[in-house]
């Protein structure tokens, strides 16, 4: 069955010669697995650009029930990016995004509010106007609302975690998080990046006791020298 739908590509692997198997949160019918053919051949129709990892489509897809992988009958860009692909900052951030999505949802998973979210998001990123400074902490504790472990407040998110993970900068960690509660990526407080640095360190750790499997986020190292 033919079905129209925005998409978000998550990522993709190759197969065989010259194909791979793409991965995309799409709008409509959730986390997707859909194989292109000979895409990776120098005279191939559809181009690789279309399949990095956060690439906004316009698809229209083959959706088979109880099939795993599924096949893309059309696939064009819904947003060109000007900025994110040029920037390591932007780059980095994306690939720590990708990573985070893949702990976060699995197969035929689907939220409409949440793809909304990450569309705006993704767009947000390859703007000017995106704070590059706060955007990974913004994107991590707004996409627990999504996910069903939304903190009320600063209180209530410590309470949840270790007990010697607030330290000595507590008060003002709490106020780093209460921006981010309240204001997401408008926040315009200025902290410092050490203080960044550990809010982030406790805010995967939030995820950690919320999502079983988390695990470790290999790109951190990456993230945190951009903090």
């Amino acid at each position: 069955m033919l079905k129209k739908t925005k998409g978000i590509v998550i990522g993709y692997l190759k197969y065989r010669d010259s194909s791979i198997i793409v991965q995309v949160f799409t709008r409509e019918i959730g986390l997707k697995s859909y194989i292109v053919n000979s895409v990776r051949s120098t005279k191939a129709k559809s181009k690789m650009a279309l399949y990095q990892p956060l690439t906004l489509l316009d698809l229209v897809v083959y959706d088979k029930e109880y099939r795993n992988i599924h096949r893309i009958s059309e696939a064009r860009l819904d947003h060109t990016f000007v900025l994110l692909p040029f920037d390591f900052r932007r780059t980095g951030i994306a690939l720590f995004m990708v990573e985070t999505l893949n702990k976060c949802i699995t197969e035929h998973y689907q939220n409409n509010a949440l793809f909304d979210f990450l569309h705006k998001l993704i767009r947000e990123l390859d703007s000017e106007q995106a704070n590059l400074g706060i955007f990974p902490l913004a994107y991590l504790v707004q996409l627990t609302s999504y996910l069903g472990f939304e903190p009320e407040n600063a209180q209530q998110f410590y309470e949840q975690l270790p007990i010697n993970r607030a330290g000595s900068n507590h008060h003002t960690k709490s106020e780093l998080l209460t921006m981010l509660i309240t204001q997401g990526l408008n926040g315009n407080k200025t902290f410092p990046s050490s203080l960044k640095r550990e809010m982030m360190d406790d805010l995967l750790v939030f995820y950690q006791i919320h999502l079983e499997n988390f695990g470790e986020v290999k790109s951190l190292p990456v993230l945190r020298s951009l903090m």
